[in-house]
């Protein structure tokens, strides 16, 4: 199930799915470990003898944040029950602590007796073996704990610091469901401890007048050792759980509207949707720098491994988009991140855990007895290219004295000597994984990168390594113009496959990916030849029905829904496929009404959103609905990239300032990629 309203600090992750249970728990970093390992954590209501959890029929849910800020507004109505809850949810700004508040109203017009009951299915370190979990006496509420990981799990109402009731029990030994069943009757056990594969429920007290509210709090806090959960949980009560939310409601609303940017040539609706992308995208952003992918468990189920690592080349967009909004201080955390998992060759490898250590891969080392390095080069060339794009916002000299041989010099002198008789780099697999070739997203991405490693190393006095890289870029342009360029189709080979003569045997299946032709600079966005391609590009990729899109690809095979109309449903249609044809549109508009051309792409994509604003990899071509992981942290960026390209050109045709740090580098160069 998609996860829906995440909340985070970029220490603790915690996400929801769509039925408003917390799914995911990420703690010391975003994506590692996930302490629940995907399984629920149940919310209940009991009220006048009857019960409902709420993932059951009968409740109404609207999930949501609060305006422009990282605190989510839950509306829970249950007409039977005749109570409706508004819950507000955050990861304090500063500490590893999740926070709740639940305010209950009743609906009938007569007091009530009413319980709330949450459940902890936790597995510590991702595993339920050797786990303890007890009531603590000095804090009042329930702690959760294994070697160096301890959770508190408190709650507080206007009559008491400290729970009202509390259930430790088994989970999944036996005939063990957990102890959720407990909360049933309104009622729980009060057992003290419970050691091995555990869980817990914990319940809190309320009483309302006729048509009165009420509220409750609840938090869970993370630490090395005992004394620092209680520490945290005194915190709480000194400072209040509502102070402690409201601060971080003012912190995230100030971090996501610190630019001032001038929103006023996009509809409201869009506006909204960039803040909101804003928003998410930080969630996914470890404090160590790593820029994960996504974090939904549930893609395990299909794939037997997540999307919690942080990929070179969406890290590198994702810090684009960051440097385009302001954020220089979460890529460069990136950027450091990535000078600490670089191989001592130049290169980097598939994709890395958020600690920095080497993550799993399905690219082998040898292929037909012959070594291959298992490489997508396109990874290394993005982080070049990115660097570059942040230096040009930033012009931090200081930051880049200390980054340029690890991140310029070295990777571009690997990129110079990974290349081909020809020109062209030597095979790799391609960014969709999935094929090792001659890819023209690759090729694109290196002349982007040699490009601008010679415009680091014309800054630092390296004149003869500029000519260099220069010149390897302009080969490498002409390479792909006689080799991968189909004149009688008027458009480029997705991939070209070296042969024993030299020459190159042509995949021709149009793929979105083609976008990086004017993207990175391999060509101007305006050039014939990129015309042709992004054309049939968005005759053939986009989707023949009511949910429309672009595709990845002709017959893109990955979570395919259709498997007979392909000339009319080619493949899901992504997010990031259908604004890169936005991102063209707008590269190559030199009139407003031509700039305007891009704006049902932008539409398209907020009405797939989630009404939290979340969006996904893909979607299902007929339902719309949500397939693979959600949040997609590359689908926020995207967002990002797209509408400040937008708001940037569109200050360049009026002249009117956009109020963008990017700005002074577009005045600087002329180049609106920046």
């Amino acid at each position: 199930m998609p996860r829906n309203i995440p909340v985070g600090n970029g220490e603790m992750l915690v996400a929801f799915d769509d039925l408003y249970r917390i799914r995911d728990l990420y703690w010391p970093h975003v994506g590692m470990p996930n302490h629940t390992c995907g399984h629920l954590q149940r919310f209940g209501v009991w009220a006048d003898g009857q019960f409902a959890w709420i993932d059951s029929d009968g409740w109404t849910r609207d999930l949501r944040y609060k305006p422009d800020t990282m605190v989510t507004e839950v509306r829970l109505r249950h007409e039977r029950l005749g109570l409706e809850l508004l819950c507000n949810d955050v990861v304090d700004y500063w500490s590893p602590v999740f926070l709740r508040k639940i305010v209950v109203t009743d609906l009938f017009g007569r007091p009530r007796d009413v319980r709330i009951f949450l459940h902890h299915d936790i597995s510590v370190n991702e595993s339920p073996v050797g786990d303890t979990v007890h009531f603590d006496p000095q804090s009042g509420g329930l702690v959760h704990y294994k070697e160096a990981t301890y959770f508190l799990l408190n709650g507080s109402s206007a009559q008491k610091f400290g729970i009202d009731w509390w259930a430790t029990g088994a989970k999944r030994i036996g005939d063990a469901e957990g102890t959720w069943r407990d909360a049933e009757d309104g009622l729980l056990s009060r057992h003290p401890i419970a050691q091995g594969s555990v869980d817990s429920t914990i319940g809190l007290s309320l009483a309302l007048a006729g048509w009165g509210s009420g509220s409750v709090f609840y938090w869970l806090a993370a630490g090395k050792h005992y004394d620092e959960v209680q520490e945290l949980n005194e915190k709480v009560r000194a400072k209040t759980p509502q102070r402690m939310m409201d601060r971080s409601e003012a912190y995230w609303r100030l971090w996501a509207l610190k630019e001032p940017i001038d929103f006023s040539p996009l509809p409201e609706r869009l506006r909204d949707l960039f803040v909101r992308s804003e928003i998410i995208l930080r969630t996914q952003i470890d404090n160590g720098g790593a820029i994960i992918a996504a974090n939904d468990y549930d893609i395990t189920h299909f794939a037997g491994d997540t999307y919690s690592y942080s990929w070179p080349r969406d890290g590198a967009l994702v810090a684009h988009a960051l440097d385009l909004a302001g954020h220089g201080e979460l890529s460069r955390n990136f950027f450091r991140f990535c000078e600490k998992t670089i191989t001592k060759d130049g290169y980097f490898l598939h994709k890395y855990n958020p600690s920095g250590s080497l993550a799993s891969s399905w690219h082998p080392s040898i292929i037909d007895g012959t070594r291959v390095l298992p490489i997508q080069q396109d990874e290394t060339a993005l982080v070049v290219w990115s660097l570059r794009k942040h230096f040009q916002i930033f012009r931090d000299t200081e930051f880049i004295k200390s980054s340029y041989n690890t991140l310029v010099v070295e990777p571009a002198n690997w990129l110079m000597k990974y290349r081909d008789h020809n020109g062209l780099p030597l095979p790799s697999w391609d960014l969709w994984e999935e094929r090792r070739g001659v890819h023209l997203f690759t090729v694109a991405t290196t002349i982007g990168a040699l490009k601008a490693a010679a415009a680091f190393s014309q800054d630092m006095g390296a004149f003869d390594r500029a000519a260099e890289y220069n010149e390897g870029a302009d080969r490498m342009r002409g390479a792909m113009i006689r080799h991968m360029w189909e004149p009688e189709r008027q458009r480029f080979a997705r991939m070209a496959t070296p042969l024993q003569d030299g020459t190159y045997r042509l995949d021709m299946t149009l793929d979105a990916s083609a976008f990086s032709l004017f993207a990175f600079g391999a060509l101007a966005p305006n050039d014939p030849r990129v015309v042709s391609q992004m054309t049939q590009v968005r005759d053939r990729l986009w989707v023949q029905t009511p949910i429309g899109g672009l595709a990845r690809y002709e017959h893109d095979y990955y979570h395919q829904v259709e498997h007979v109309k392909l000339q009319e449903v080619p493949g899901n249609p992504w997010v990031i496929c259908t604004l890169w044809h936005a991102e063209w549109l707008i590269e190559r508009a030199e009139t407003l009404a031509q700039l305007e051309e891009a704006l049902p792409y932008f539409h398209w994509t907020a009405d797939r959103a989630f009404r939290s604003g979340v969006l996904a990899e893909q979607f299902d071509p007929y339902s719309g609905a949500a397939i693979s992981v959600s949040p997609l942290t590359w689908s926020h960026a995207t967002v990002m990239t797209a509408l400040l390209k937008y708001i940037l050109k569109h200050a360049r045709l009026t002249g009117k300032p956009s109020g963008t740090l990017a700005e002074l580098a577009l005045n600087r160069t002329g180049d609106i990629s920046v």
